[in-house]
């Protein structure tokens, strides 16, 4: 159930009307990604799918470092099924992040590397200080950065992808705007206002319509176009169809405020 987290969770809840903010609270590790961590943040994305009452998610953290990535301190000598075991744990949460039916924006306030740079790519929109800076730099370490590279490239173009991957060097929040990592750059004294601006937009919206929307905007871009269409053509249908789009159809025409429903949408059968 979620709720506020204690002093000694690697993860902090708080709930402000319709938003939920997470954020990874592990300062001295540089909010490095344990096991304990991934674990609580898939526990946590789990719940939240599951509220409809949640309309926005903001992924924060505290300190001067968003994300490190992974603990190398627990890297160390593993077995070959204890990598795969935590490389897939950390997978389940990236994707997590994208099936959530709420969008996700991250806060990205310091440096976000490796799969904390995954991290934030995986998120719907990104919301950078002007002190932030992303990299995937495992190839200095000999561990290629072959999982954060998965969002990575869907975001941004692939050879400025491929410069990040094999240099391993800092993109600064201003470089991350220009090639499609960061939504918006602000200062550092900016950034909670700016974030708020978007929460404040996405949670006056009907979540049905969230929830399809978000589903479709994935889904449809990894489909040729003319599939797309077809598809894209069923759900507007089930969205019409839905008692959010009637009721804000309506509200529209009768010039008043919309009153969503929490219902689920109903997806067409593959």
């Amino acid at each position: 159930m979620l709720g506020a987290s204690s002093g000694e969770a690697f993860v902090k809840v708080e709930r402000v009307a319709a938003a939920l903010r997470l954020t990874l609270a592990r300062p001295s590790r540089r909010n490095a990604l344990s096991e304990l961590m991934l674990q609580e943040l898939e526990l946590h994305l789990s719940a939240i799918a599951e509220d409809r009452s949640i309309r926005v998610i903001v992924l924060a953290a505290e300190g001067p470092v968003f994300c490190s990535g992974h603990d190398l301190a627990e890297m160390r000598g593993r077995t070959e099924e204890e990598y795969r075991h935590l490389f897939a744990r950390c997978t389940r949460v990236m994707l997590g992040l994208r099936r959530l039916p709420q969008p996700v924006i991250a806060r990205v306030q310091g440096l976000a590397t490796a799969a904390g740079c995954q991290l934030a790519a995986a998120c719907d929109l990104v919301v950078a200080a002007d002190t932030a800076g992303f990299a995937t730099p495992g190839v200095k370490i000999g561990l290629f950065c072959t999982t954060p590279m998965v969002p990575l490239i869907r975001v941004v173009p692939p050879r400025v992808a491929m410069e990040m991957l094999l240099t391993g060097r800092v993109v600064s929040a201003v470089e991350a705007r220009q090639i499609g990592l960061v939504n918006r750059v602000v200062p550092a004294d900016q950034l909670d206002e700016a974030v708020e601006e978007y929460v404040l937009a996405i949670s006056q919206a009907s979540a049905t319509a969230l929830e399809i929307g978000k589903r479709a905007f994935y889904d449809l871009a990894e489909i040729p176009e003319v599939e797309a269409y077809q598809k894209a053509v069923e759900l507007m249908t089930q969205n019409a169809l839905a008692c959010d789009a009637q009721e804000g159809i309506g509200a529209f025409l009768e010039k008043r405020t919309p009153h969503w429903q929490h219902t689920r949408p109903h997806f067409p059968a593959e």
